[in-house]
């Protein structure tokens, strides 16, 4: 989390809204420990990494669908099967559940 703050606080400055988006859960081998932040600003400016890459898109686009839509914060599940081998998945085999919600000033 440390490491996004100075973004974060310069976006607030500039009067952009930002999303949060933590890492809650890990199942099975995964790239990030809980606890791993990465932070949106509504123009796509990122900050911090919850998956060192493998992920990081799809999470962007949550962040910037909850900053555009209603704000309400949501917990999304990246993973890998047989059935998600050619999506947005972790190819270390394990599963991660990220929490995304808007900052309020």
């Amino acid at each position: 989390m440390k490491e996004v703050l100075v973004d974060i606080e310069r976006w607030r400055r500039e009067g952009k809204k930002v999303a949060l988006a933590r890492v809650v859960a890990l199942e099975g081998s995964g790239p990030r420990l809980p606890g791993a932040t990465m932070a949106v600003s509504e123009a796509g400016e990122v900050a911090g990494s919850v998956s060192g890459g493998c992920v990081e898109g799809a999470v962007v686009a949550e962040a910037l669908e909850v900053l555009a839509g209603d704000g309400r914060p949501r917990l999304c599940t990246f993973g890998y099967s047989d059935a998600e081998a050619f999506s947005v998945g972790l190819t270390c085999g394990g599963t991660i559940r990220v929490f995304v919600e808007p900052l309020d000033w």
